[in-house]
C-alpha cells in the first residue's frame, strides 16, 4: 500500500542518514591528525625559516638606511616610491634594469603565453604573471572554467594508458616465470624510478643551465610544479639571470 511504501523510504532515509558511531570516530580521528599534521609541519618552517627572514629584514633596512645616507638629496618618501615601482614590476615579471627591460622578451609571447595557460588549466598559478586588462581577467576566468575540466579528462586518459603499460610489463614479468605478487611490486618500481628520472632528476639538469639554479633548487621547483602547489618563487623564465635556449622554450618546459 501507499502506507507501507512511505515507510519503507522513512527507513532508508533513516539509514542512509545515521551514521555509525565509527564513522564518526575515524571521521574525528581523520581530522585531529590532518590537523597535527599541519600544526608540526608550522612548527618545522618556523624553525628552519624565521631566522632567514629576520636576518633579510634587517639586511634590507640596513641598504635602505646605507641609501639614504648616501644619497642625502632623495627623500624616504621618494625611495618608498621608487621601492613600489620596482615591486610592482616585478611581480608582473619585469626586472627593472636597465639593460634587462630594453633587450628581454615580451612576458606575453606566444611561448610565454602558452606557457601561462599551462598554469591555469593545471592550476598550477605561479603567481608571477597574471592578466592585468578586465579584458584578460575575464576570459581567464571563463578559460579556466572549461579548461580545468579538460585537463582532468586528458590526465584520466593519459592515466589509463600508463596503467595499461603497467599491467603489459607486470604480464611480461609474469610470463618471465616472476610470481604475480613479486611481478606487481617490480612493476610499481619500475616505474616510481622511471618517474622520478624523467620529471625529478633530469629536468634540473637543464634547469642548472637555463635558470643559473642549483641541482637542489630544480629538484625542488620540478616537484612544486608536478604537485601543482605552485608558489611561484622558482619559476623558469622569469629570473634576472636566466638564459632562453630557443623561442618556444617556455612552452616545451610546460609540456
Amino acid at each position: 500500500t501507499q502506507q507501507q511504501r512511505q515507510q519503507q523510504r522513512q527507513q532508508r532515509w533513516v539509514a542512509h542518514s545515521s551514521m555509525p558511531c565509527a564513522e564518526i570516530y575515524k571521521s574525528v580521528l581523520l581530522v585531529v591528525a590532518f590537523m597535527m599534521y599541519l600544526l608540526v609541519g608550522a612548527l618545522v618552517f618556523q624553525v628552519l625559516e624565521k631566522e632567514a627572514e629576520d636576518s633579510a629584514k634587517t639586511d634590507t633596512e640596513r641598504h635602505r638606511l646605507d641609501f639614504l645616507k648616501n644619497y642625502t638629496c632623495l627623500t624616504k618618501e621618494a625611495l618608498d616610491h621608487l621601492v613600489t615601482v620596482i615591486t610592482d614590476a616585478v611581480k608582473q615579471g619585469i626586472h627593472p634594469l636597465e639593460n634587462q627591460t630594453k633587450n628581454s622578451h615580451s612576458n606575453w609571447d606566444m611561448s610565454s603565453s602558452f606557457f601561462f595557460a599551462g598554469t591555469v588549466v593545471t592550476t598550477i598559478g605561479y603567481g608571477t604573471l597574471a592578466p592585468r586588462t578586465p579584458g584578460g581577467q575575464i576570459f581567464c576566468v571563463f578559460y579556466a572554467l572549461f579548461g580545468i575540466p579538460l585537463n582532468v579528462i586528458v590526465l584520466g586518459h593519459v592515466g589509463k594508458l600508463l596503467s595499461r603499460m603497467c599491467h603489459r610489463f607486470g604480464q611480461y614479468c609474469f610470463n618471465k616465470g616472476i610470481k604475480q605478487k613479486k611481478a606487481k611490486v617490480l612493476t610499481m618500481i619500475f616505474f616510481l624510478v622511471t618517474g622520478m628520472i624523467v620529471f625529478l632528476g633530469l629536468p634540473p639538469l637543464l634547469l642548472t643551465k637555463t635558470e643559473n639554479w642549483t641541482y637542489t633548487e630544480g629538484v625542488y621547483y620540478a616537484f612544486i610544479s608536478l604537485s601543482t602547489i605552485g608558489f611561484g618563487d622558482y619559476v623558469v623564465g622569469y629570473g634576472p639571470q636566466h638564459y632562453m635556449p630557443f623561442r618556444g622554450f617556455r612552452a616545451l618546459v610546460c609540456l
